[in-house]
């Protein structure tokens, strides 16, 4: 898949957010991912007593668990429960993503591109992390389909 082919598949606001960071300079773009990581919203008390075994991605070195909640209209709306402050480069990344698929139709996660991850770390600025956050959007992805 081209580059360009991906872009064109990104949802408008994750391709305008991506085309942000790609202005800044890299202190910047830490500020910014600093910014993103307290835009994730609190995880709902009534997933917080659920048994997260089903939720937890476990390639990803930090703890995140993504709990998907379906609406009637056929939307969905993602969550997660990460610890911002210790990892806020994943808590960013989520809300990032969150931010572009939430309250939209299945089929924008399941139509994420396949490169997503390589996409969002290459205008963030950061590489080492690709391997867990591939498994957290493939797990949006599955969650979705």
């Amino acid at each position: 898949m081209s580059e360009n082919s991906s872009a064109e598949a990104l949802p408008p606001v994750l391709a305008k957010t991506l085309r942000q960071f790609r202005l800044l300079e890299r202190e910047d773009k830490m500020q910014a991912l600093l910014g993103w990581s307290r835009k994730l919203e609190p995880l709902p008390e009534r997933f917080a007593a659920l048994d997260r075994e089903g939720f937890t991605v476990p390639e990803c070195q930090t703890r995140v668990d993504i709990f998907p909640d379906l609406k009637e209209d056929g939307t969905i709306h993602f969550y997660a429960d990460v610890n911002a402050r210790q990892s806020p480069t994943v808590a960013a990344i989520l809300a990032i993503v969150f931010a572009a698929v939430n309250d939209q139709p299945r089929t924008v996660t399941v139509g994420l591109p396949s490169d997503i991850v390589r996409q969002l770390m290459s205008d963030i600025g950061l590489g080492a992390r690709e391997s867990g956050l591939s498994a957290m959007i493939q797990r949006l992805k599955r969650y979705a389909s």
